[in-house]
């Protein structure tokens, strides 16, 4: 199981994160490469659609639109188009700079783990100036598991169902966002410990929880 990978390795209190959906809204930068996508191969994409599902590796999105046979093409041209299209409209979601805070303020290290190729991940954490210690690129639900239990990690942080389930291979706490595809009701569902409507409700949550864990 290969990932790709910068950063070093944990050392204390590590709080995982999930990019799309978690710490940036990616898709409207997303929605114009797939666009282009279209246009190039003129095959039609609904990439509204697309970035109503953001989650699962590039690969499996491409399938929905392509042969099998064409998926390896289709992802070197979303990845060649990526950086020049989707950086720049993509911003960070409300609450994240705090929360970013909130963990190195209490000693803590930030790691990012995200199915999305890490120099495509890098480019938007450094577009966006958001402070980050390790960035875990290329690894999706309960692969992200592993490499959360790799760096030691207590708490990861995510918006879609294979976030939740990630955080339970690892057993770590599974803080959940609905700022992703799915609901309050449906991360419970699942098995998250803690359902935030954003990150902004973030940074108070992990006082309370390290309050508690020390008690």
């Amino acid at each position: 199981m290969a990932f790709d990978q910068v950063g070093g390795g944990p050392n204390g209190l590590v709080v995982g994160f999930d990019l799309d959906m978690t710490l940036i809204d990616s898709r409207p930068g997303i929605a114009a490469v797939w666009d282009a996508v279209a246009a190039e191969t003129g095959v039609p994409i609904d990439s509204e659609l697309v970035v109503s599902r953001l989650g699962p590796p590039l690969a499996v999105e491409a399938a929905e639109w392509f042969p099998e046979a064409r998926v390896p093409d289709v992802v070197a041209l979303y990845r060649r188009l990526y950086p020049g299209l989707a950086i720049t409209p993509s911003d960070d979601l409300p609450g994240v700079v705090e929360s970013l805070a909130a963990v190195h303020a209490a000693g803590g290290k930030v790691l990012v783990i995200t199915a999305k190729n890490g120099p495509h991940a890098r480019l938007h954490l450094d577009h966006l100036g958001l402070e980050v210690d390790d960035l875990v690129g290329g690894a999706w639900a309960e692969e992200k598991g592993v490499v959360l239990r790799e760096h030691g990690a207590s708490i990861y942080v995510g918006d879609h169902l294979g976030d939740v389930r990630a955080a339970k291979v690892a057993d770590a706490v599974s803080v959940a966002v609905t700022t992703g595809p799915y609901a309050a009701e449906e991360l419970s569902a699942e098995g998250a410990d803690v359902v935030l409507a954003d990150l902004t409700e973030f940074p108070a949550w992990l006082r309370a929880h390290l309050d508690s864990s020390h008690l």
